[in-house]
């Protein structure tokens, strides 16, 4: 460990990083292994979207594997942007006109990924290994 005050800001990322991937991916392990997603591209299509079952996938692997990525602290910035790309959806497009309280929880998603996109994933992270490990080589 190095400076105290980068530390704790290392250790904040990642308790940010666990706590909103785990949530993220829970969204989209339902969508992609228990049967919904044929009802979820249903509501894509309802969205407008062309080719909603393609949609639908991408939505939900972005929740899924993009929330693991975010946990992990791996491909953080790709990850964080298929997020807030998701969230973004939610927000805007599919619960635009309902009540905030409707929204809030895409919203707090969004926020999230949209700071981890310029943060990056910290140093406690497989994101800052893999950069030491090549700077080593």
């Amino acid at each position: 460990m190095g400076n105290i005050k980068e530390d704790l800001s290392d250790l904040g990322l990642l308790w940010l990083r666990a706590l909103t991937g785990v949530g993220i991916a829970s969204h989209g392990f339902g969508k992609v292994f228990g049967g919904k997603i044929d009802q979820f591209a249903e509501g894509v299509a309802a969205m407008g979207f062309p080719a909603p079952k393609l949609f639908a996938w991408a939505a939900s692997l972005s929740e899924f594997l993009g929330g693991i990525c975010i946990a992990l602290g791996l491909f953080t910035r790709p990850a964080a942007l298929f997020v807030f790309t998701t969230m973004a959806v939610a927000i805007f497009i599919k619960h635009g006109q309902d009540p905030f309280k409707r929204k809030e929880l895409a919203m707090a998603y969004w926020t999230i990924s949209g700071a981890l996109m310029g943060l990056g994933a910290g140093k406690f992270s497989l994101d800052h290994l893999i950069h030491k490990f090549r700077k080593e080589s």
